[in-house]
Parts: structure tokens; C-alpha cells; sequence
């Protein structure tokens, strides 16, 4: 049976209860959710392909849809805060990430935890709860909580950037083509067994030429860019870490600086729905592409 719908379908990382689904439940919330089909489709590896074997091959090239997932290291944040993209091709086009690393990066606020903080505490005064953590140690303690936490993670996250541009500028993440000719059902001029070797020749040393990039001294100057940067004043001055480092990484670390603290996965429960999306352009781009779609 066909999926195609006059509404459009949005994809994304992880199950119904993740946070991803519940943003785009967010966003979709005031526009028009009846029209708009959230799919949860896993993890991120095979995401898109996953997305496009949604739908019947004849009705891909007109079904609308926008495959969501988390930027992770594989494409660097402008300077500006946009929706990014994997690939140049068509259907990549298709493949949004958010700007920040993840969704977690856009609950990490000293302002929202402090708020959650108090309001578990007063719950827990009104109604006798089981809250066990006191009351919020104010939203200075808290920023200091995440930044002390982010620099702790700064070479580990340098090392991951380092291996991401390795990975992105090498043939090591892609399989090696079968054809020269862009695609099956498209035949080469040639078909001879000298002319298709040779151009079999050249995909081979293609592949081993670009998967030669990674060597420990390119591994290591890409190391030393991000060393370099994320040690600047400005970085830290700008709580740019938000952006750069990985929101999973940097909650777990928080975890362990301060195992008395709240439980940030709880939190982040809580924040989802109460995140400010104008504060983030990015956001209400997305917000504004689905309406687009949908007016199309």
C-alpha cells in the first residue's frame, strides 16, 4: 500500500520518545499537525536511505519529505546559525542537521535548568515529593557547572573533530563504486574488457589515493587547528563549546563532575517542550521550510 500523502514526512534519529521526535512534534504543533507524518527511523547510519525505501521508487521524486538528524562531527557549524546539509545532490539536499551538535546542545541553558531546578524543589515543599537535590544552586553555579565540564572535555572533543575531517575528506566512509558511469542502467561507451578494466583501474586507485588521507601526521595537524582554536578566548567567551562540542559527551561529563546534581536526562524530559525556539534561527528555519513544503 502507498504512504503518499498531500502532507509531507519528516524523519528522524532514534524512537517516538526521543528528543528529536518530540522537537519536531514541537515545531509542527502550531502549523498543521494532521498533515505532518513524524517518522522515527533509528540511527543515522543508512538515515536517509532508510527514508527514501519509505516510499514507492515512482512517487519518491514527488513525495515531500525532510530527513532531520543530529549534526554530529560530519559537517562543521557555519559562522552564522543555519540548518546544514549533507551533500550537494538532490535528495542530500533533503538531509537537514541541526546546528548545534544535537538536540541536547539546545537544553544545555543555565537559565532552563535553573527554572527546573526550583520548580522540582517547590514541588517538592507543596506535595512532599521525592525530590532528593535541594534547591538550585542559582544560575551562575550552573553556567560555571557546564563551562568547568565543556573545558574538561576540550582535547577529546578536538580529537573527534580532527578524526570527522579525516573521515569527510576521505574515501574511508564510502564504498568503493562498482561503475564509472553514475549509476546502474547507465552503460559506458565502451564495453570491452580492455576499456572497462581501465576505468575499473582508475576507480581503484581513486578510492586507495583518497583513503590514504588518513595517516597520524594528517590526524595530527587537523588536531592541532582544533587545539588551537578551542583554546582561544573568544571561544570560551562566547560559549561557543554549545555549538562545537557534543552535547551527549558534554552531559555525561557534567554527570560526573557533579553526581549530586540533578539528573540531566530527566531535565531534558522537562525542557523539550519548553525550549524557546526564536532563540534559535536555525529552529524557525526548519519551522519555516515545513511550512513551505506544505503550502507547495
Amino acid at each position: 500500500m502507498s504512504v503518499v500523502s498531500r502532507g509531507i514526512f519528516l524523519f528522524c534519529e532514534g524512537k517516538q520518545t526521543s528528543l528529536d521526535y518530540r522537537l519536531l512534534s514541537k515545531i509542527t504543533e502550531e502549523i498543521a499537525a494532521d498533515r505532518c507524518t513524524i517518522v522515527s527511523a533509528g540511527g543515522k547510519f543508512g538515515f536517509s536511505v532508510f527514508a527514501q525505501g519509505y516510499f514507492f521508487p515512482e512517487e519518491l521524486t514527488n513525495q515531500k519529505y525532510i530527513v532531520f538528524r543530529d549534526r554530529d562531527f560530519d559537517v562543521q557549524p557555519t559562522p552564522n546559525s543555519q540548518l546544514l546539509h549533507l551533500g550537494n545532490r538532490r535528495r542530500s539536499r533533503r538531509v537537514i542537521t541541526t546546528y548545534r551538535s544535537c538536540i541536547e546542545n539546545y537544553l544545555l541553558d543555565p537559565i532552563l535548568i535553573h527554572q527546573y531546578w526550583r520548580e522540582k524543589f517547590q514541588e517538592k515543599l507543596e506535595t512532599a515529593s521525592k525530590w532528593g537535590h535541594g534547591d538550585s544552586p542559582g544560575i551562575e553555579a550552573i553556567a560555571d557547572w557546564i563551562e568547568t565540564s565543556a573545558k574538561n572535555l576540550q582535547f577529546y572533543q578536538a580529537v573527534r573533530w580532527a578524526l570527522g575531517d579525516l573521515l569527510r575528506t576521505s574515501a574511508a566512509r564510502e564504498h568503493l563504486k562498482t561503475t564509472w558511469t553514475g549509476g546502474s542502467g547507465k552503460l559506458p561507451e565502451s564495453l570491452t574488457l580492455q576499456d572497462c578494466q581501465q576505468e575499473g583501474v582508475k576507480l581503484v586507485e581513486e578510492f586507495r589515493k583518497a583513503a590514504l588521507s588518513i595517516t597520524p601526521e594528517n590526524f595530527l595537524d587537523r588536531l592541532s587547528h582544533y587545539q588551537e582554536y578551542f583554546s582561544q578566548d573568544e571561544f570560551w567567551a562566547e560559549n561557543r563549546y554549545l555549538i562545537w562540542f557534543h552535547g551527549k559527551d558534554l552531559q555525561k561529563e557534567m554527570q560526573r563532575q557533579q553526581s549530586n546534581y540533578i539528573s540531566l536526562s530527566s531535565f531534558f524530559e522537562w525542557a523539550i517542550a519548553r525550549l524557546d525556539m526564536t532563540q534559535h534561527p536555525d529552529l524557525m528555519d526548519l519551522k519555516a521550510r515545513i511550512e513551505d513544503l506544505l503550502e507547495d
